[in-house]
């Protein structure tokens, strides 16, 4: 089946051993794969150009911009949260569309967000008839997030924009007693956005309940944007179903579908490198603490929360010698998860985990003065290169006057 050609966490490097491969790194350090991510970029664009489908990349996952460059030919262009994403987009992505969606946009940002975004989208039909004329005369495209009331996620309420009392979206009952004509005038397209890290099946489920719920507005719009969580390179990914919902709605409304995965751009194509500070036990608890946090530097770990694949490691007691690993943090709870090994751990072994691409460079943090790690491009002739690295004046600099920096 299309996608299979994905594989799982470490395979890019090729059966490698990334204690050997990034033994000279300083640690903590990020490891962006651009092998893996040229082959994510060519299973999406595969469906984009069988379908006609367009698919931007959702940067709230993944703005790593130096290597836009790359993804750039799989993609239409980019989808941004607010006006410092649009503007990135715009600035590393020259000639890509640029879409942009906030839960509430602020006056004083909306007319430089006209100057990056070609798309629009709005939260509520109140944020429409506030600054929806002014997208309009701008000539900007127009679009209000629409909200099916349809829940496919289980045990992950904080990711569900469906859920009861959810601040996202429009429902049926708030499009009937909200908007006017007027309103309903300046739109272009709907968007909808309910998945996360999830099968074709979610979507097919969703967008039987866009149909139920806004079916008899749709004819009326120039596109439909199917948003975000859509895990295409994972391996297992039923395709062929996706494209028949992309195709069902074309065929349907007579509209352009768009697309805007994060995490699919990037699966499996990076790596967090680091080194065991030390190693205490407490009763039966045998504890490893890192040199790097899951509270600042792959915080979705927490939040989600997941345990992240960690190489030659199996799950706890599965091997001979079991540890929960950890920051150094003053958080109790800054913990990475319960992972076990062939061998004892020693102090300065360098430990190396998978997909950490998404939600890490881009959400991580300096609490406790935690020094940021490192980003490193691990090429495809197998090269090392730092793309950028951090210090005390990058801690320093978000707490205080810059006129005050050494």
């Amino acid at each position: 089946m299309a996608g299979q050609e994905t594989r799982a966490p470490f395979a890019a490097l090729g059966g490698k051993d990334p204690a050997k491969l990034f033994a000279k790194l300083p640690t903590p350090a990020y490891v962006l794969d651009e092998a893996q991510l040229r082959r994510n970029g060519k299973i999406i664009s595969g469906t984009a150009q069988r379908t006609g489908a367009k698919f931007l990349l959702a940067q709230k996952a993944f703005s790593n911009y130096d290597l836009y460059p790359l993804l750039s030919p799989y993609l239409t262009g980019t989808e941004a949260s607010g006006l410092f994403e649009a503007r990135l987009g715009a600035e590393n992505m020259p000639g890509k569309e640029v879409h942009v969606y906030c839960a509430a946009y602020r006056e004083q940002d909306f007319d430089e967000l006209l100057g990056y975004a070609d798309h629009v989208v709005f939260n509520s039909p109140q944020q429409l008839k506030k600054f929806g004329d002014a997208a309009k005369k701008a000539g900007k495209f127009v679009g209000l997030r629409i909200n099916p009331e349809c829940s496919t996620q289980a045990g992950h309420e904080i990711y569900d924009p469906c859920a009861s009392g959810s601040r996202l979206g429009t429902t049926r009952q708030q499009w009937d007693s909200e908007m006017t004509d007027e309103s309903c005038a300046l739109l272009d397209g709907l968007h909808f956005h309910t998945l996360c890290e999830q099968d074709s099946d979610a979507l097919e489920i969703t967008l039987n309940a866009v149909e139920e719920k806004f079916g008899n507005v749709l004819p009326r719009m120039k596109w439909l944007n199917f948003g975000g969580g859509h895990h295409v390179t994972r391996p297992g990914y039923n395709i062929p179903r996706l494209e028949r919902c992309i195709e069902y709605a074309q065929e349907k409304w007579n509209v352009d579908v768009y697309l805007e995965p994060g995490e699919a751009w990037a699966l499996n194509a990076g790596y967090l490198v680091a080194r065991v500070l030390d190693l205490p036990k407490n009763g039966k608890t045998q504890s490893a603490i890192l040199d790097m946090s899951a509270a600042c530097h792959t915080p979705d770990v927490i939040e989600m929360p997941y345990r992240p694949p960690l190489y030659g490691a199996g799950e706890a007691e599965e091997k001979a010698f079991s540890y929960r690993l950890g920051g150094p943090t003053c958080l109790t709870g800054d913990i990475i998860g319960d992972y076990s090994f062939d061998e004892p751990l020693k102090e300065g072994q360098l430990l190396t985990f998978g997909d950490m691409a998404i939600y890490t460079t881009c959400k991580n943090n300096t609490f406790n003065g935690m020094p940021l790690p490192d980003i490193w491009l691990l090429t495809e002739l197998g090269e090392l290169r730092r793309l950028t690295d951090f210090g005390y004046q990058d801690f320093k600099s978000r707490l205080g006057s810059k006129k005050t920096l050494d």
